[in-house]
């Protein structure tokens, strides 16, 4: 079993939640009482405190699965028109502040923003070498939480290096979308400033993984040029990072943390969870979510068909691009080669997510099989960063011949060959990149996104409406926590 950076972390929900208490009755003195004002007493609480930080990561399976439903990529699936209603919502775009998902995931990315302000307020407490390491870790984490609530929500609450607690909702206000991204920009370039080259531990952020972040961050604001020096200063100086030039290979296990692996959430099936508590599972969800339902046959095990691409997503592909394949799986082509069978599901399309399917397993998984699948989430891949570097230096007007250089690198790949280079400049070339994206991260979660930033989400998704679906509807019990405080978001 790999070595990462999971572990149980149960005492430490304790010690961020509980409170002293006394006893008027019995004079009594423990010989050892902590709470989770009196930690950070050493090293090892700092670190106990970053691996919770982390542990919140595993619950962005709901992000990243919800980012291909809410597109035009995907259909949400499932049994029947009303299983899981927050995701068939979302995709029919008729989702309300009322659903239970989108409270799941904001919920979910405020608990590990929490996770991780709370080392930070205690920064000061105890020095020990290494620490500034631990403190970066710390604050690339929030900015990668904070990014994914910006990014569905929109202007958030901010409360600096400090925990929300309860009654904040009532007085701290919603930040401006143009606050929550300076806050995200000051923490990543701290990160960048302090981070090992290397990771200290398999799954752990690195000087790579924040420039990486950094350079989408600015890229979703337009600011081309930022972004560009930040990129290019991945690829040409930080360094270490390559294509791996065998795609088919690419999302199995044997590829995790990988050269191409710019940053991963890790995930494992050793550790069984249930439908009672999904985001203490430490096996990806979603993967047994995207699982062809019934299925029986090679290589993959079965799953619940949900997230499944469209016709039009497969055929968005080009004659000998070396990707479709690998990104969608044709199970009508697939049983007809191996005898597989299976069964539909409803908006049954005949295609399944494949990056992310689940596959036949040791006998070791614990738990929920479709629950619990060990398939590590690529978050930030090195394809991503020579695309969104050469969308940056393309639409900043800085250097087009270095744009279709890292596109053709990307495309090269695909191929197997330079003879689909692009040769475009301008307004075409950025066409060509965000076709490229499309094809290229098909299934990882990027496409709503995208389309929205990019203003190609209106004429793209079927019934999104511009100047509301941009953002998603803060949950209702929220706002009703708020008491006024924050405002709904527009047209909700």
């Amino acid at each position: 079993m790999k070595n990462k950076i999971i572990l149980p972390l149960m005492i430490l929900g304790f010690l961020m939640n509980s409170t002293s208490c006394s006893d008027d009755f019995v004079d009594r003195t423990p010989e050892y009482s902590i709470d989770s004002e009196n930690y950070f007493n050493s090293e090892t609480d700092y670190y106990n405190a970053l691996v919770a930080a982390y542990d919140l990561l595993q619950s962005t399976y709901l992000n990243a699965m919800l980012g291909e439903i809410a597109s035009d990529n995907t259909l949400c699936g499932g049994e029947n028109p009303t299983d899981v209603i927050g995701f068939q919502q979302i995709d029919d775009m008729i989702h309300t502040p009322v659903n239970s998902n989108l409270r799941d995931l904001w919920g979910w990315m405020f608990a590990g923003v929490n996770r991780a302000s709370y080392i930070l307020e205690f920064k000061d407490k105890t020095d020990f070498p290494g620490k500034n390491q631990i403190i970066a870790e710390a604050r690339f984490l929030r900015a990668y939480y904070h990014f994914e609530l910006v990014k569905w929500f929109g202007g958030i609450p901010l409360k600096g290096d400090a925990r929300f607690k309860i009654g904040d909702e009532k007085v701290i206000p919603r930040s401006s979308v143009a606050d929550v991204y300076a806050s995200i920009e000051a923490d990543l370039q701290f990160a960048v400033d302090n981070l090992s080259v290397t990771a200290p531990q398999v799954g752990r952020a690195t000087k790579g993984a924040a420039q990486a972040l950094l350079g989408k961050v600015y890229l979703y604001q337009n600011k081309f040029n930022l972004a560009a020096t930040t990129l290019d200063n991945l690829i040409q100086v930080t360094g270490g990072y390559s294509l791996i030039q065998n795609y088919s290979t690419l999302f199995e296990f044997s590829q995790e943390n990988g050269p191409e692996s710019v940053f991963e959430v890790q995930y494992t099936d050793v550790e069984g969870a249930g439908f009672g508590c999904l985001q203490c599972s430490e096996g990806n969800v979603a993967v047994g979510f995207n699982g062809i339902r019934n299925y029986s046959g090679p290589l993959f095990s079965s799953g619940f068909s949900f997230n499944v691409p469209t016709a039009e997503a497969y055929n968005a592909y080009s004659a000998g691009d070396l990707r479709r394949d690998i990104a969608i799986l044709n199970i009508e082509t697939w049983a007809a080669q191996t005898g597989a069978t299976y069964g539909t599901g409803n908006e049954h399309t005949g295609f399944f997510n494949r990056k992310y399917l689940p596959r036949v397993r040791s006998s070791q998984a614990a738990g929920d099989l479709n629950l619990t699948n060990p398939n590590n989430y690529r978050a930030i891949r090195y394809a991503d960063v020579l695309l969104m570097a050469a969308e940056a230096f393309n639409r900043g007007g800085i250097d087009d011949s270095k744009a279709r250089f890292y596109l053709n690198e990307v495309r090269r790949r695909a191929f197997g060959n330079s003879n689909n280079d692009i040769t475009a400049s301008g307004a075409a070339l950025t066409d060509a990149i965000w076709a490229e994206r499309r094809l290229e991260l098909m299934g990882e979660g990027h496409r709503f996104f995208d389309l929205v930033r990019t203003g190609k989400a209106a004429q793209t998704i079927p019934g999104f409406i511009a100047n509301k679906h941009e953002v998603f509807p803060i949950p209702i019990e929220e706002i009703q926590f708020s008491n006024g405080n924050w405002s709904q978001n527009p047209n909700y």
